[in-house]
């Protein structure tokens, strides 16, 4: 029996494997919308938000992948992303992991052409069994171009300087716009009807991925397939590549170069390995193209159980972790900002330099206060001083004197008091308040 608490899920475990739902059903996805809230942290990584008028979702695109990206991304620009869908786990948040990203009307029109691409690859269209020779020595060639474009004057230069006695007939129709598919179609159809040429240059010269779009249209895919003539490709330049160029007989890499194919030249030989070489081209080209098909899912199965998904959302982790310590620690300098101006506020109340006038006003008081003390000090001892003066002045022997008694004073000069101190022959001293008078005694 089964116990009830295996079906109770901690929040871990339940993240965990609603993330593994996520990116193990939807795989893949296409995804168009506006970018909001973009934001660049350190690692280098890249996290916004996608959102239309009724909806967003969270993205976060790593710097593994970010920079494959040729333009820089802004707040506002419309983006069609491939993405695969995940979670973040620690926070429980729903979001997607994006692999690409390109500007909406580019990369709409290059989603398109990889679609209709796989599809059409998908039936075969591409396979080499399906492709005709050209033939060794044309009787007729057949241009599908438009009458006034750079294009025709190119290639009829070079058969006239290849092969002037080869006929061409042209089958003028326009190579850009919204009609240009159903003419190109109509003119490979009435082609085919006349039966009047043994191989067709089908083109235009060279330009953007939506002046050259009518050349990945279905209708002109499967009309080029269809055809009984050989088709010889020469749309655009040579890095111009086109789904017109896959279903082809053969690809030319230039409206010049296909002219260059179905001409005669002394150099036969030379011909032939140009077009066994665009041949093999073509065949590597496909080979490639199925490998890197067969890479892209052996890279999203390896997306989903590579470590790198872990890595990236413990670098996601680290990126909010490092959010939050930054917003940490400005919360900490703030508050020890304002404990510091505080404390600065109570420093200046209480600083010497703003007590010092008080104190110097305490001083000065104190100061006068002293001065006036010794003032009265000294008025005081001066009294004392004359009342004690006085005193002595009233007791002293010179006062006596003055009054009019003397001192004598013997030849020892020791004070005669009575007359037993002194005998008849001695000489004496007497002191009056002014002078002295010797005697002598008889």
């Amino acid at each position: 029996m089964t116990s009830p608490n295996q079906n109770i899920y901690t929040v871990s475990r339940l993240n965990a494997e609603v993330r593994l739902l996520l990116e193990n059903e939807m795989g893949i996805v296409w995804l168009v919308g506006e970018i909001s809230n973009l934001t660049v942290p350190v690692s280098g990584h890249w996290y916004f938000t996608l959102k239309d008028s009724r909806a967003q979702v969270k993205c976060a695109m790593f710097k593994g992948n970010n920079r494959r990206v040729t333009f820089k991304p802004a707040n506002g620009n419309q983006v069609l992303v491939r993405a695969r869908l995940s979670l973040y786990e620690p926070r429980g948040d729903y979001q997607i992991i994006v692999e690409s990203m390109q500007p909406e009307g580019d990369g709409m029109l290059q989603q398109q052409f990889d679609q209709l691409k796989m599809n059409l690859a998908a039936e075969g269209l591409f396979a080499a069994s399906n492709k005709q020779p050209l033939p060794e020595q044309p009787k007729r060639v057949g241009i599908i171009t438009s009458k006034t474009g750079a294009a025709l004057h190119d290639i009829l230069h070079v058969l006239k300087r290849r092969d002037p006695s080869l006929p061409v007939v042209i089958y003028p129709t326009q190579v850009q716009g919204k009609d240009a598919a159903i003419q190109i179609a109509q003119a490979i159809g009435r082609a085919n009807s006349r039966d009047e040429c043994d191989v067709l240059i089908v083109g235009r010269g060279g330009g953007s991925l939506e002046d050259l779009w009518c050349f990945n249209e279905e209708i002109v895919a499967r009309t080029i397939a269809a055809s009984s003539i050989p088709i010889v490709s020469a749309v655009g330049h040579e890095v111009d590549v086109t789904i017109a160029d896959f279903v082809a007989d053969v690809r030319a890499p230039t409206p010049s170069a296909a002219a260059e194919l179905v001409s005669r030249d002394t150099s036969v030989r030379a011909q032939q390995y140009s077009q066994r070489a665009d041949r093999l081209k073509h065949v590597l080209s496909r080979h490639l193209s199925r490998s890197q098909e067969r890479l892209t899912r052996l890279q999203h199965r390896l997306a989903m159980h590579h470590p790198q998904a872990r890595l990236q959302q413990q670098a996601q982790q680290f990126d909010e972790l490092e959010r939050r310590l930054y917003q940490s620690m400005r919360t900490q300098l703030q508050t020890q900002a304002q404990r510091l101006d505080r404390a600065s506020q109570r420093l200046d109340r209480f600083s010497p330099a703003n007590q010092l006038p008080g104190l110097n006003a305490q001083l000065g008081y104190t100061e006068q206060r002293l001065i006036e003390s010794m003032r009265q000090q000294l008025r005081q001892q001066q009294h004392k001083l004359a009342l004690q003066m006085e005193t002595l002045d009233a007791v002293s022997p010179l006062a006596t004197l003055a009054r009019g008694y003397s001192i004598t004073r013997g030849s020892n000069n020791e004070v005669i008091r009575t007359q037993d101190d002194v005998k008849s022959g001695d000489r004496i001293t007497t002191v009056l308040s002014s002078g002295e008078i010797q005697s002598t005694v008889i």
